[in-house]
Formats: structure tokens, C-alpha cells, sequence
């Protein structure tokens, strides 16, 4: 019995264009200035260091610093330094009202059916866990940080690998076979059956769907089986 949904973000509860053509280009803009006025704030400090530790830099100017996060976030880089940063830049765009996070049409209405069933809620993302709260606190269909127990980023480990969901699984403290987990990517779904999680695709797109996938495929929540 699924006592438990944990749900992927981009593609899955809500559009990547969102995240690519809002969220990346505003912290792209800003990130030079946050950089130069945030730089000695003792968090902001740690993932600097984060950051150059990832790229094997023993020492590197803060210019230098600026430009490697800039083309981390050209490339989409999956960097815990960097997300945790994007995160803290985008809080003031919330913050202002500059722009809502996405959510799908019938997504925040399931949610609520589900944790109103008894269901325990869950986000697990590649962007930090501030950021995950900050998405959905300010979401176009309102605040949804209630209807959520706990949020997972990369800090608990890769989303590709088995490892990290068995970790998960403890955090929470429930069997991984009571778990569901939904995202867009098939290679996370995979790691998450390898772990003893039950999973099931997003494919948002008409017939995008597998023909013969590994995975129960749907095109939204509404049709996800939480049983």
C-alpha cells in the first residue's frame, strides 16, 4: 500500500520552460552583483567555496568564481553549490511578485485529494531545498508548502542513483515499497525502483509516453494510481 508520494519538480508538477525561461535567466542576471554585495555573508561564503571546491580551484578570484557559476548555469549544471545560490537570488524575485512558480492545472488540486486521503507528501529536486519551498510557497495556485512533509535536494545524493532514494526511504522512516515517485525522468525512476520504490512517469506531452517503458506512464496527476 502507497502510504507516501514523492514528486520530482521540472516536468512533473510544473513546466521546465518556467525554470529555463524565467527562473535561470533572472538569476543569470543577477548573480554578479548578488555575488559582489552577498559575497562575505557567511552561507553566501560557504558555497563559494562549495563551488570552487567542485571545480578543483585551490584559490580563484571572485570574478573568476562569477564567471564559472554563470556558465554552470548555461549549462544546466546539477551543482548543490549552485542551486542553493540560485535559490537565495530568486527568494527577492518571489518576494517582489516578479513571477509565480508553475504549477499544472490539476496538480495543486491533487495534492490536496492526496494528502486529504491520508497520503504523506514529498519533493525531491535538483534545486536546493530553499528554493523547493520558495517554488511552491509562491506558486500560481497559491501556497502549497502545507500540503508537504519534508523536501530532498542533491545534498542527499545524486537523483540518478539507487542510494540516494534508500536515504530517503530512512529519512522518512517508512518502507521504500510504501513510497511512490513520480517525475519526468526515466533514469530517476529507475534508481528509485532500484531501490524498492514504486514509480511512475510524467509525460506531459500527447504520446510521448513509452511504448514498451519500464515504468507506468501518464500524461498528468490526475491519472497517477496512488493506491
Amino acid at each position: 500500500m502507497i502510504t507516501t508520494i514523492l514528486t520530482d519538480i521540472e516536468g512533473t508538477t510544473s513546466s521546465i520552460d518556467f525554470v529555463k525561461d524565467v527562473l535561470f535567466p533572472y538569476a543569470r542576471k543577477r548573480l554578479p552583483a548578488f555575488v559582489e554585495t552577498h559575497g562575505d555573508a557567511p552561507e553566501v561564503q560557504h558555497w563559494l567555496h562549495e563551488a570552487a571546491k567542485e571545480a578543483g580551484l585551490v584559490s580563484a578570484t571572485r570574478q573568476e568564481i562569477i564567471d564559472l557559476l554563470v556558465g554552470w548555469i548555461d549549462a544546466d549544471r546539477k551543482s548543490t553549490a549552485l542551486k542553493a545560490l540560485q535559490g537565495m537570488i530568486w527568494k527577492d524575485g518571489y518576494a517582489s511578485g516578479e513571477y509565480r512558480a508553475h504549477v499544472y492545472p490539476e496538480v495543486a488540486a491533487r495534492l490536496r485529494r492526496w494528502k486529504d486521503a491520508g497520503k504523506t507528501l514529498y519533493v525531491y529536486s535538483s534545486g536546493s531545498v530553499p528554493a523547493q519551498k520558495l517554488f511552491f510557497g509562491y506558486s500560481e495556485a497559491g501556497d502549497l508548502t502545507p500540503l508537504f512533509s519534508g523536501y530532498f535536494d542533491t545534498e542527499t545524493g545524486p537523483k540518478r542513483e539507487a542510494a540516494s532514494y534508500a536515504r530517503i526511504a530512512q529519512a522518512i522512516g517508512v518502507a521504500p515499497s510504501s513510497i511512490l515517485f513520480l517525475s519526468d525522468i526515466a533514469a530517476e525512476l529507475d534508481a528509485a525502483r532500484a531501490a524498492g520504490l514504486h514509480t511512475t512517469l510524467l509525460a506531459r506531452a500527447p504520446g510521448t509516453c513509452p511504448v514498451d517503458g519500464a515504468h507506468r506512464c501518464v500524461a498528468d496527476f490526475d491519472a497517477v494510481d496512488a493506491d
